[in-house]
């Protein structure tokens, strides 16, 4: 099977502003959770140690609901669950800012990680089937405008929760206020799926086809594919890195003698350098030299991190470096997804399996790297831990690097 042809005219406009706003919604509601642990702590009468578990729901939750994706996409359409999914998205943000049982926030953040599963697996699909050579440059925008606006979450949350009065409804309000463009996603989103419609004739079935015999078998072949370990084993590591910074990062930053407002720019301005990072990537992947860039790229997170072992009063030129790796190696991992794949329908299994795996490991991040700095309240631990996973993404790198396809022997 050959993916289908990248589309044109006026309607890819349409789509690319759909694809763009689609990412703008990805990151927000989770990233907005770390500058705001200390407040919801002292609402809650726990510690923030206790609360790093909560950065790891969504992600427990991605790894064990994303292998679903690609069954659902195969029998309801792809465009048609990452609507629902999208819709999902907004229900579950609204239920954890709920106010009354405690549960709320545990159950809503369960169900946003459920919700963003889906549209985290199929959207790299998406950019594939409709993007065709432009891959690389839709990708590096789509995790650009993913991390930026993550960055804007982290930064401004706690300004909101301080506007909205502090106290328990103050974070409620500023979590809520993560998902304030995802009707606009959804929107646009829904308009593109109607454009399409129009410009290919499509009329929507009775009943939805079951998946294809071959569509199964790639489904489950998957898993035992080498390359796609690889590419999971790559995802896995990029995850857990950027999940233990943007979930820790500010309440070290706190320890170091930074205000709380400060501590969110911090990691907003880690953030920041995530765009940077991914668009840098649709550059470096030229020539004989792209070989070697999944290997070369977390060599800036591992800078980042010794920096802020040996000098952390320099924590913000650590941020920056730290961002950099983060950003491309994010954009890397879902390109490898896209291009280690031969058509739209190998790429939505490979990105299943690898975002299935990449985020059950990254979700043991925050709470190992809040338990070792929770055993004598420094940080030497956490950070000696966080700095061997972009030490073992360069050797996976290096083997993740070669030109092959997963599903190829099938």
């Amino acid at each position: 099977m050959t993916s289908p042809s990248p589309r044109r005219g006026p309607g890819v406009a349409l789509l690319v502003c759909a694809v763009c706003v689609i990412a703008a919604n990805m990151r927000t509601t989770i990233t907005g959770v770390g500058p705001l642990l200390d407040q919801i702590a002292a609402d809650q009468g726990t510690s923030t140690a206790a609360l790093g578990a909560l950065a790891s729901v969504p992600l427990v939750t991605w790894g064990l609901v994303s292998p679903a994706a690609h069954a659902l996409s195969s029998r309801f359409g792809m465009s048609r669950v990452v609507l629902i999914s999208l819709i999902a998205l907004g229900a579950g943000t609204a239920w954890r800012s709920w106010p009354g049982a405690g549960a709320n926030l545990w159950l809503g953040t369960i169900f946003i990680g459920a919700a963003l599963a889906v549209a985290n697996v199929l959207m790299p699909a998406v950019i594939k089937r409709d993007f065709g050579t432009r891959v690389p440059l839709m990708m590096g925008l789509y995790t650009a405008l993913l991390g930026g606006f993550g960055a804007i979450a982290s930064g401004v949350v706690v300004p909101i929760s301080i506007a909205a009065g502090g106290g328990a409804d103050g974070w409620r309000v500023a979590l809520a206020s993560t998902a304030a463009l995802l009707p606009i996603a959804i929107a646009l989103w829904m308009w593109a799926m109607a454009q399409a419609r129009r410009r290919d004739g499509y009329v929507a079935p009775a009943r939805a086809p079951r998946a294809s015999v071959g569509t199964k078998l790639r489904g489950t072949g998957i898993w035992r594919d080498p390359v796609a370990w690889l590419v999971a084993g790559y995802m896995a590591l990029q995850s857990a890195y950027f999940y233990m910074l943007v979930t820790w990062l500010a309440p070290f930053a706190v320890s170091q003698g930074r205000s709380a407002v400060t501590a969110g720019f911090d990691t907003m301005i880690f953030q920041i350098m995530t765009i940077v990072g991914s668009l840098t990537v649709p550059l470096l992947l030229r020539g004989r030299a792209r070989r070697w860039i999944p290997a070369v790229l977390p060599v800036a997170s591992i800078i980042g991190v010794f920096g802020l072992l040996v000098a952390p009063g320099a924590l913000t030129v650590w941020a920056l470096c730290a961002g950099l790796g983060a950003g491309a190696s994010l954009n890397m991992s879902l390109t490898l997804m896209a291009e280690r794949a031969r058509d739209s329908v190998a790429s939505s299994a490979l990105s299943g399996m690898s975002q299935s795996v990449g985020y059950l490991f990254a979700a043991l991040g925050p709470p190992v790297f809040g338990a070792l700095h929770g055993i004598d309240g420094q940080w030497m631990l956490s950070l000696l831990v966080l700095l061997a996973v972009p030490v073992a993404q360069v050797a996976v790198g290096a083997a993740v690097g070669r030109d092959r396809f997963v599903l190829d022997r099938a």
